[in-house]
């Protein structure tokens, strides 16, 4: 990956996962004075090993004197653990500097946290991300963004360090919506496609030659290039698990009750995803709705 150098900055990264991990490593590489919190302390001295940055042993000691702190943990218990409290991140970043939460989380945490730290003089966006591991391995996630238009604009430029693509979406909780849109039509996708590429095999097509031919056309998506023949090959083993599509969807259900949102087919695959777990398939990928199409050939069926 080419980096564009820009004004050095004083940063944080709070949470090291499968996202966090590659996140902090770009904005490192790209020039910025980066520190890192992790609840796993070796996993911190591990990218600091890596990536020659520093850590800390608290998120507010970590945040201490940085331009912007961001954030991507699990969910709302996690960020409500890491952001606040007396060893949290907003007891630790000055005043004028900005929270970026890239956490996959609910609308609800980032409009109380936005407004936790409006009252201390600091700012927040909200700004889950898509693209899983390997885009954040390869720096080319899309981020959708809540929060300010001013404030975006100054970390927009730091964020393409890791993100292809950033979008400010509307007020505070803007993001955590979009990202919920984003969850249900890749869902529904993946579950054409699966029944889709399972229909194929039934008729004995050749699914190599059939996902280069319908790829090109309007059945084409980024889960057919990326997922289509993995998942002719029942192989499951690309990332982002059901435990967590399971996790983002019940945020959305929560969402689409208070909005009167109808996700009646959603909530159907959200069951199928619930089989695949119940079979011992919860850290598989995605795409392993396929999986529920029985086939002798796969041991993974």
């Amino acid at each position: 990956m080419v980096y564009i150098r820009i004004s050095s900055m004083k940063v944080a990264f709070i949470g090291l996962g499968v996202m966090g991990y590659p996140m902090a490593g770009h904005l490192q590489k790209a020039g910025h004075d980066v520190c890192v919190y992790n609840r796993n302390q070796a996993k911190a001295e591990k990218w600091q090993a890596e990536f020659s940055g520093k850590t800390a042993k608290t998120p507010a000691l970590a945040a201490k004197e940085c331009e912007i702190v961001f954030c991507c943990v699990g969910n709302d218990d996690d960020v409500r653990q890491v952001v606040l409290g007396e060893q949290g991140i907003l007891a630790g970043m000055p005043k004028g500097s900005i929270l970026v939460d890239h956490t996959t989380a609910s609308a609800n945490i980032a409009r109380e946290l936005a407004e936790i730290a409006t009252k201390q003089e600091q700012h927040f966006l909200d700004a889950p991300v898509s693209g899983g591991q390997a885009g954040a391995e390869n720096g080319l996630l899309t981020v959708m963004v809540g929060g300010n238009e001013a404030i975006f604009g100054k970390v927009q430029p730091i964020m393409d360090a890791y993100a292809r693509f950033s979008q400010l979406m509307g007020d505070v909780g803007s993001g955590q919506i979009a990202k919920m849109v984003n969850q249900i039509c890749f869902v529904n996708t993946v579950q054409g496609l699966a029944e889709g590429l399972n229909f194929a095999q039934k008729a004995g097509l050749d699914t190599d030659k059939l996902l280069d031919t319908i790829g090109k056309g309007a059945a084409g998506s980024w889960q057919m290039d990326n997922r289509g023949k993995t998942m002719c090959a029942r192989e499951f083993d690309f990332g982002f698990a059901v435990d967590w599509v399971r996790k983002d969807l019940a945020i959305a259900f929560e969402e689409a009750e208070k909005l009167g949102a109808d996700l009646t087919v959603t909530k159907q695959l959200d069951g199928y995803y619930q089989e695949i777990q119940e079979n011992g398939g919860n850290r598989w990928d995605t795409s392993s709705l396929i999986s529920r199409f029985k086939d002798p050939r796969f041991t993974k069926s």
